[in-house]
């Protein structure tokens, strides 16, 4: 008798591991990821890379969406990044700028369409600008400026100003993710892949705001989020016209140049070279600061 009753709990528990196994494994071949790319005119933000290569940490297809008025030609670069299995395309001027009403409605409805279960953007202005608005379209947690992806539930970010990596567990079925650029690697053009591409559905989205204009400081240096080297000037240089010598160093070293926020708010260089915690996020082979 007592017998018969081990038999028993040992194959109830059998076919429990099996059930469960065989339920883990359904999840996991449902997974499927989006990733935003931004579009500047006829090229786009290079972050979209980084983010590309989080995304291939989830298993499953990664479709890349791409929307502007030049998206057909943006399409054609992202469709041979090893990786992307599709690339959707939204060639509408309404895109353009990634202004977050219009982004965030046209991502709504791709994902409901494609049933993806991660959404991926870099930690870019333009991916802080949209994604918020889409994860509060989809009542799901946002998980940003992520550096690690360690399974599709749990990723790690910086907390406390980066004193602290915490440990995130999303149990929401959408997941909205940024990632820090700094933290993946690009992902590179295969000259075998070939994704296929794909229109994207009419969306009736309402702009609520208007794009009137960018002023960028325009400059030869890398960009600081890629730059291998960086220069970096503080209060020390005490004036706008002592900043020169940053600039100086920079030139002879191929950097990038970048500032503190004390420079930048008493006037010694303009506020896209601000690096920290309220600027952009820097990891170069060199740093130098003075």
């Amino acid at each position: 008798m007592l017998g018969s009753v081990r038999y028993a709990l040992a194959r109830s528990s059998t076919l429990k591991q099996r059930t469960f196994g065989r339920f883990y494994a359904a999840q996991k071949s449902c997974l499927s990821s989006l990733v935003f790319v931004e579009t500047k005119g006829s090229g786009f933000d290079e972050g979209a890379l980084n983010a590309i290569t989080a995304a291939r940490k989830i298993s499953g297809p990664v479709v890349a969406v791409v929307a502007g008025s030049e998206a057909d030609v943006v399409a054609k670069a992202i469709a041979k990044i090893e990786g992307v299995s599709k690339v959707v395309v939204a060639k509408d001027a309404a895109y353009d700028h990634a202004l977050p009403e219009t982004t965030a409605t046209l991502l709504k409805a791709l994902q409901e369409k494609e049933g993806s279960t991660h959404i991926f953007a870099p930690h870019t202005a333009a991916g802080k600008n949209v994604m918020p608005r889409l994860a509060a379209l989809l009542d799901s947690q946002q998980i940003s400026d992520v550096i690690s992806v360690e399974s599709e539930d749990t990723f790690m970010r910086p907390v406390y100003a980066g004193n602290a990596i915490a440990t995130v567990q999303s149990s929401d079925p959408i997941r909205v993710v940024t990632v820090r650029t700094t933290a993946f690697p690009a992902a590179t053009a295969s000259g075998s892949a070939s994704a296929a591409e794909e229109a994207a559905p009419a969306v009736d989205a309402q702009a609520l705001s208007k794009w009137i204009k960018e002023d960028m400081a325009k400059s030869d240096r890398p960009d600081l989020a890629t730059a291998k080297r960086v220069v970096s000037g503080g209060r020390a240089v005490k004036s706008a016209e002592g900043f020169q010598i940053i600039y100086d160093l920079a030139d002879k070293l191929g950097a990038g140049v970048g500032a503190s926020r004390a420079a930048v708010d008493a006037g010694y260089c303009d506020n896209s070279l601000q690096v920290g915690q309220t600027g952009r996020i820097v990891a170069p082979e060199l740093y130098i600061g003075i």
